[in-house]
This record gives C-alpha cells, sequence and structure tokens, in this order.
C-alpha cells in the first residue's frame, strides 16, 4: 500500500504543471544544473580539494602569490593559482562556497520563519497588533538592508567580543542577515493572509471550532506557499550577496575561514599588483551562483504568474 502511494505521489510530481515548464525552459533546466553542481561540489569539498585551507599546516607562505598552472611561473599543484598566504585558490573556492551557500539557506530559512510568523500575526489578527508589527517593518524597510546588517554586525561585534564572533562566524551572519530580511516575508504573507481569511473555507475552521493557530498554519499557510517560494528563491542570492558585502567589509567570515566574500576581499588588496587571480575566480564563481539563483527566481514568479508565463 505504501508503495503504490509513493508511487502516485511520484507521478503526480512527474505530471504537475511545474514540472511541465521547467522541462520546457532551457535556461531554468539549465540554472538548476549549475546550481545543484555548485551544491554538490560544496558538500563534497572535503573530499575533492586538493587542499585543505583550514589547515594551516597544508600550505606554505612561500607559495604565496603564484599564478593559474597555465601561465607562466604557475605551479602544476595549484590549478587556479595561490592566495596571499599560499592556499590553493581552487580549494577555497570549494570551501568558500560551501560557507556562502550555508549562511544563504540558512538566513533564508531564518527570515521565513520570522516572516511567516509575524506576517500570519499580523494579517490574521489585525488591529493593534497588525499595525505595531507592519509599522516596525516600515522602519526597518526605511534603511538598506546593507545598514541594518553593518549595524547588527557591530553590535555583535562589540558585545560579543571579536574573538566570540570570529569563532562563531556562520551562526553570527546567519542571525544578522536573517534580521535584516525578514520584512520581505512579512509583508508578502501578511498581504495573502488578508486575502485568504475572507474566504469560505476560513469560515467554516472557525464554525468547526479550530483554534487561530491551527486555522493560520494548516488552512491559510499553505495558500500563501507561491509568493513564499518566489521570495525565498531571490532571498538566497540577496542573502549570499550579504554575506560577501560584510566579509568584503571585514564584517563576515574570518580570513582563516574563507568564504567567496571573504576571498574577493583579500585578493582586492593584491589586484593591482599583477595578482589578479585572487579576486577573479572566486569573483567569477559568486556572480554564477548569484546569476542562476536569480534566474530560477524569475522563472518560478513566471510560472506562478500566468499571466505573464507563456509556456
Amino acid at each position: 500500500m505504501n508503495h503504490v502511494q509513493v508511487t502516485s505521489r511520484w507521478t503526480r510530481i512527474r505530471q504537475s504543471d511545474l514540472v511541465y515548464f521547467f522541462l520546457k525552459d532551457k535556461v531554468a533546466m539549465f540554472s538548476m544544473a549549475i546550481f545543484v553542481l555548485y551544491v554538490l561540489l560544496s558538500l563534497l569539498a572535503p573530499v575533492i580539494a586538493p587542499h585543505d585551507p583550514y589547515d594551516a599546516s597544508t600550505y606554505d607562505i612561500m607559495d604565496a602569490e603564484l599564478p593559474p598552472a597555465w601561465l607562466d611561473g604557475g605551479d602544476e599543484r595549484f590549478l587556479l593559482g595561490t592566495d596571499n598566504q599560499g592556499r590553493d585558490i581552487l580549494s577555497t573556492i570549494l570551501y568558500g562556497s560551501r560557507v556562502s551557500l550555508s549562511i544563504g539557506l540558512f538566513a533564508v530559512g531564518l527570515q521565513l520563519v520570522l516572516g511567516i510568523v509575524i506576517g500570519l500575526l499580523a494579517g490574521y489578527i489585525g488591529g493593534r497588533l497588525d499595525n505595531l508589527l507592519m509599522r516596525f517593518a516600515d522602519v526597518q524597510l526605511s534603511f538598506s538592508t546593507m545598514m541594518v546588517a553593518i549595524i547588527v554586525s557591530a553590535i555583535f561585534q562589540a558585545a560579543l567580543g571579536g574573538e566570540f564572533y570570529s569563532q562563531y562566524a556562520i551562526l553570527m551572519l546567519v542571525v544578522i542577515i536573517g534580521i535584516s530580511e525578514w520584512p520581505q516575508y512579512a509583508r508578502t504573507v501578511r498581504a495573502s493572509v488578508l486575502a485568504e481569511k475572507k474566504k469560505e473555507y476560513v469560515e467554516a475552521a472557525r464554525v468547526m471550532g479550530f483554534k487561530a493557530p491551527r486555522i493560520m498554519f494548516r488552512h491559510i499557510l499553505p495558500n500563501c506557499l507561491s509568493p513564499i517560494l518566489v521570495i525565498s528563491t531571490v532571498q538566497v542570492a540577496n542573502a549570499i550577496m550579504s554575506e560577501a558585502a560584510l566579509s568584503f567589509l571585514g564584517l563576515g567570515m574570518p580570513v582563516d575561514k574563507p568564504s567567496l566574500g571573504s576571498l574577493i576581499s583579500i585578493g582586492f588588496n593584491y589586484i593591482f599588483s599583477g595578482s589578479w587571480w585572487i579576486t577573479a575566480f572566486p569573483g567569477f564563481c559568486l556572480v554564477l551562483l548569484v546569476l542562476v539563483i536569480n534566474l530560477l527566481g524569475d522563472w518560478l514568479r513566471d510560472v506562478f504568474n500566468p499571466r505573464i508565463y507563456k509556456g
């Protein structure tokens, strides 16, 4: 019986409109393939990376700023060259992509939780609570996301100390970026809830005696998932860019735990001395990753809006 249910569920997924439109869109398929490749390479970084950039004993300062292997002066041990500390660029990109993706995905998860809960409460309960929560969101949106992230990051470093911040840098960045960008979800969820709570199925649930939390999370929320899914895709790219910007400004990942942003920051100091590869290769990987995520977000937006999507 369970096997039949799994088979029928898999058949429904394959026959769904989402899969149909995905298989018709070559840009979406290419973007998904690149994104999946990034995820796999990041997960397998400890296995496939030629060197471990986190282990100081595996690199030598005498190998610093070596060009890529195919250029004069390059070393075949370092395909994409080395950075200012002698770390293999290819290895740091693999590990750095892992850090950047982790921060992006977990930060969006935190944004989701905060935004959905606040948006549901504001839209369903309404009244003074709605005004209070939305005015707070409006105040935060009046500042740029990066400004809020910089302020929160500076507060965390001052309160917890630089050493503690560096030790838990990934967790700190997840919290900082999550706190900075939750209003996007809250406003979207609130708008959807205001439209949904007037419908008959919500009135029927109230008549049946269901409590407000069950109505909000079991009945209203599933009907708000389409815009949330679209926003989440774009927000992953925004979170990765926010982490890169914070690391570039020295408020993100420490030097000994490279992310794509911190690699670009390190290389920027050497780009005019001729060591362009330290910044160029991590920068290209970051741009490509953000691009494919944004392309997937645009595709999802079009699919969920039949007035735009033409198949």
